[in-house]
């Protein structure tokens, strides 16, 4: 489905607009954004990463003060943690690296603790990924980045000396293998701690020294059939590989990997313009999410291609329910159907609204200039 012609640059203008209203009205007072405000598992917790993404497309609709806002919050977050931090990056210099459940979670409560439910909590990518929207924030609106320094010191410290470790990727799962696109995410961190000026030479150097080894990885083993790969040693593309020829920048879109790893997203994972997260996903039946397939849309846009990136806005907009809320994912194309009813009994119905898919959704239609005017009243603080 898509949107008809005529109709399409208003609609599309009107639903970023509404998107951006929607998550400045649940962001938290403490500048933490909720996942998603009402869906039983996440509603409460605020994710480094999602939140990251959140605060960047916030950014890019010039809603300079809700992106700061959160990342002031992520500052709150790491300087509360800067003993743990410390205690982790000693015990990995010493050879004894702390057990994966004494790391810093993936969520945080909106007053900045980590939570009592029982979850898959030692993920990386998210250290990595408030970094790259700083340093895309500072860029886009000549924002300081001074207020932050002392936390930005500290995810460099945590993610120098813990960035070789396996931890779940994106999605909760696999902790038994080191993610190309969590290493992307690290990558991309790092290498925006450096560019923001504010670290001193010796974290400086550790950041720029860890981003070159993320990388040289990603291009040694990090490839399958000359596309980026799912986790080092897979053979398999995931969804969130997109972020790492898009967004993040780390493969750049327009050359041959970065080419090779968008082609493969496409012929194994994407359907009628949604994106599967990767072909064995059977949560709540491994359907297409809208935020993926706008992520895939940004890559296809820097590679070249905006009439498909077009068509993924398109798909991404028409899953908008009535009241403009986008969801975390849809059926119709469930890669396993016969697992539904599990997730539905144990989580109930899937996240709606979930603020990272109304962030890409705002992010790809800036990427393509639809987006309409932005707020021109927030400007940074």
């Amino acid at each position: 489905m898509t949107l008809p012609e005529i109709d399409r640059p208003r609609s599309i203008a009107r639903l970023a607009e509404s998107s951006a209203d929607l998550i400045a009205a649940l962001q938290d007072a403490s500048g933490a954004y909720p996942a998603s405000p009402t869906f039983s598992a996440y509603a409460g917790y605020s994710w480094f990463r999602d939140g990251a993404f959140i605060a960047d497309g916030m950014s890019s609709f010039g809603r300079a003060k809700s992106a700061e806002r959160f990342f002031d919050w992520c500052a709150r977050v790491l300087e509360e943690h800067a003993d743990r931090i410390a205690a982790i990056t000693a015990a990995a210099v010493e050879g004894r690296p702390v057990a994966d459940g004494a790391m810093l979670p993936t969520r945080f409560t909106f007053e900045g603790r980590a939570g009592l439910d029982e979850w898959w909590d030692f993920q990386l990518d998210g250290y990595g990924t408030w970094l790259w929207a700083v340093g895309e924030h500072v860029r886009r609106h000549g924002a300081d980045a001074a207020r932050w320094t002392r936390a930005i010191e500290l995810s460099v410290e945590y993610l120098c000396s813990s960035w070789r470790r396996p931890c779940f990727d994106w999605w909760e799962e696999h902790a038994m293998h080191v993610h190309v696109s969590t290493l992307g995410c690290i990558a991309a961190g790092l290498r925006e701690a450096v560019a923001l000026g504010v670290l001193d030479a010796r974290h400086a150097a550790s950041a720029a020294e860890a981003e070159a080894a993320i990388v040289e990885l990603i291009r040694t083993e990090g490839i399958a059939d000359g596309h980026l790969a799912k986790w080092l040693g897979s053979s398999a593309v995931d969804a969130s590989l997109a972020s790492v020829v898009g967004l993040l920048d780390v493969v750049p879109a327009a050359s041959d990997l970065g080419r090779a790893t968008i082609a493969a997203i496409e012929r194994d994972l994407t359907a009628e313009g949604g994106v599967h997260r990767y072909l064995d996903d059977t949560f709540f039946g491994g359907g297409r999410w809208p935020l993926l397939s706008c992520m895939l849309g940004v890559a296809q846009a820097r590679a070249g291609d905006v009439d498909r990136a077009r068509e993924l806005l398109d798909w991404a907009a028409s899953t908008a329910g009535p009241d403009g809320s986008l969801p975390e994912q849809v059926g119709g194309h469930l890669l396993a159907p016969e697992r539904v009813d599990e997730w539905v009994e144990r989580w109930g119905p899937i996240a709606q609204p979930l603020l990272w898919s109304h962030a890409m959704f705002i992010r790809l239609a800036v990427e393509l200039d639809v987006a309409g005017a932005p707020n021109a009243g927030d400007t940074p603080e």
